[in-house]
């Protein structure tokens, strides 16, 4: 599925269309862009709850993930995170959002990469309860965000069906979000989901230096 990149294109461009301007064509150029800016926002839909999806084969889409957990924390919303490959050790993340015990659930309810535990059929047994409990927290309208963090690794793996995900969902309570990450989302979530990040990799440390994973950075 083609992936729309038109806000990347449009910024670049107002970029490049302000090289060479005196400071008059410039300030002129931006008040009427910020005309432009407001109208749209004053046009916008207020909220909606939106299904995103963090994919990709680059780093950073739980930790991108988590921030929007942070966020809804702040502003005194209650989150639930179910992770669902995580779980052979304990996340460092669930040590800092244990200060927000009274706003967050946490459930690491994996066992680690599959190279790890080798036994396909209690997996996808793991993942389905994963998911499982992930529909109490997604139907529940006291929860404003939930994050499925690795779900999409069980969709790919064929431990979940995405027809049942994608149901699931639509259970949701309207003002309510939902974060799926993982890398080989399927096209039929993409298509579903309201926003869509895609992590690209360009370099890593294990591939290119054969840096193990750190403390801070990848746990």
């Amino acid at each position: 599925m083609e992936i729309d990149k038109s806000w990347e294109t449009t910024s670049d461009a107002a970029v490049l269309e302000t090289a060479g301007l005196t400071d008059a064509q410039y300030q002129k150029k931006m008040q009427r862009r910020k005309q432009v800016q407001e109208q749209r926002i004053a046009e916008a839909i207020p909220e909606k709850g939106l299904i995103i999806v963090n994919t990709g084969n680059g780093k950073g889409k739980t930790t991108a993930a988590l921030g929007m957990v942070l966020r809804s924390l702040g502003h005194g919303y209650k989150v639930a995170i179910i992770q669902y490959i995580k779980g052979a050790w304990e996340p460092a993340e669930k040590k800092v959002f244990s200060l927000w015990e009274d706003q967050l659930e946490f459930y690491a309810m994996g066992e680690g990469f599959t190279w790890e535990t080798q036994n396909r059929d209690r997996d996808a047994k793991i993942a389905q309860a994963a998911w499982q409990k992930s529909l109490e927290y997604i139907r529940n309208p006291d929860f404003r965000l939930v994050l499925l963090d690795e779900i999409n690794i069980a969709l790919k793996l064929g431990y979940l069906a995405v027809e049942d995900i994608l149901a699931g969902l639509a259970e949701k309570p309207a003002p309510s979000h939902v974060i799926l990450t993982g890398r080989g989302a399927p096209p039929e979530l993409i298509k579903r989901a309201d926003l869509v990040t895609e992590m690209t990799l360009v370099k890593h440390p294990f591939r290119e230096q054969g840096v193990k994973a750190q403390a801070g950075i990848e746990f």
